[in-house]
């Protein structure tokens, strides 16, 4: 029998990170204090994405987001606040806790993903 199962590290990740709307996200779009982060699969982020977002994939998110990380990439920086996002809210919410745990102190996760990004009127690109 597990110890935690995924119901329970979702509401673990969500109790530690900033979980925002999708309106308080749109409100933020195109700062240039902040970066939307984009955790999906590749094929999930080819079939459209927030404009401006950058691409970090949750299976390589260290990678990309610690400085000396073999992929890193320079817009992850501490000084800016990250807005995660993936298809529905949950995938953000653990990468939002994984950066936080990292040492990132402003980041959130936007409850709904993109999926309420869409429903909301949201731009996308591709």
């Amino acid at each position: 029998m597990l110890k935690k199962g995924f119901k329970d590290l979702l509401a673990e990740a969500n109790a530690a990170v900033d979980c925002i709307s999708v309106t308080t996200a749109q409100e933020l779009a195109g700062r240039p204090d902040v970066v939307f982060v984009d955790v999906r699969e590749g094929h999930e982020w080819a079939e459209g994405h927030i404009p401006g977002a950058v691409h970090a994939p949750r299976g390589l998110l260290e990678f990309i987001a610690a400085p000396d990380g073999p992929l890193h990439n320079p817009e992850l920086i501490p000084q800016k606040t990250l807005v995660l996002y993936c298809g529905t809210g949950a995938r953000s919410a653990f990468a939002a806790k994984t950066l936080k745990d990292m040492g990132f102190p402003d980041v959130r996760s936007m409850v709904g993903g993109i999926g309420a990004w869409r429903q909301a009127g949201g731009e996308i690109a591709r």
